[in-house]
């Protein structure tokens, strides 16, 4: 009876180690992409993309992903941005 609750143990421990070593792997597929609407700002398209989160962060989250300058806020129509996954 020991021998079969240790076994049982030693599944578990597996399963939840197995688990929780997967957590912090990076989602799978392409990054998310959000295409400019006409009188979009970066900070609409950072409170649509993760209203959980501050737009500021978010929004500079964008910019780094993109290769835009922290000065560099211009964006257009029709441009194809990649955004952060949302948490």
């Amino acid at each position: 009876m020991l021998t079969f609750f240790l076994l049982l143990a030693s599944l578990a421990s597996a399963v939840l180690w197995t688990t929780a070593s997967r957590a912090d792997d990076p989602p799978a597929g392409p990054p998310p992409t959000v295409v400019v609407q006409a009188d979009d700002t970066l900070w609409d398209i950072a409170a649509r993309t993760d209203p959980g989160r501050s737009p500021h962060a978010v929004a500079a989250e964008i910019r780094r992903l993109n290769g835009l300058g922290v000065d560099e806020i211009a964006i257009h129509a029709g441009d194809t941005l990649v955004v952060p996954r949302a948490r």
